[in-house]
């Protein structure tokens, strides 16, 4: 188990990989983001970026899963206090593979029993960064012994 104390500015992880497929980003985008380059593969093409890709909503989302998986389902995690500066910053296609880093920015241990984790996360699809975020989590600190 990871709390507070753990984490310290400068850490770096790397975690998961998760592919694309076509199937998931027309389901997600017609659900959640339904805009023609997401859910309609001719009109995509016709579009700026020249074939279907995933709404950046997708491409967050997959990146927060593959982070609870390898990192928060690990650590005395305590929820968020909130995400600044998201920024997608390159399409993801059908059969991308997306990777993830994070990176401790800053640490608060603030006052009482969870401290603040000031991490920026990284979305990758062959080494190039795709989607990235600030977020300020809480983690549990350790009990006194």
């Amino acid at each position: 188990m990871q709390y507070f104390e753990d984490m310290a500015e400068g850490d770096v992880r790397e975690f998961g990989e998760y592919t694309m497929t076509r199937e998931e980003i027309l389901e997600f985008a017609n659900q959640y983001d339904p805009q023609p380059f997401h859910t309609d593969e001719e009109a995509a093409q016709e579009s700026q970026f020249g074939g279907l890709i995933a709404s950046g909503w997708h491409t967050a989302s997959a990146c927060m899963r593959m982070l609870v998986d390898n990192h928060l389902s690990e650590s005395a995690s305590a929820g968020a206090r909130g995400i600044r500066e998201l920024k997608w910053i390159r399409p993801v296609r059908p059969g991308d593979t997306l990777t993830c880093e994070s990176e401790v920015i800053e640490t608060d241990p603030g006052k009482g029993p969870v401290g603040t984790v000031t991490s920026r996360l990284t979305g990758f699809v062959d080494g190039e960064p795709v989607v990235q975020w600030t977020a300020e989590a809480m983690f549990e600190k350790r009990a006194a012994e």
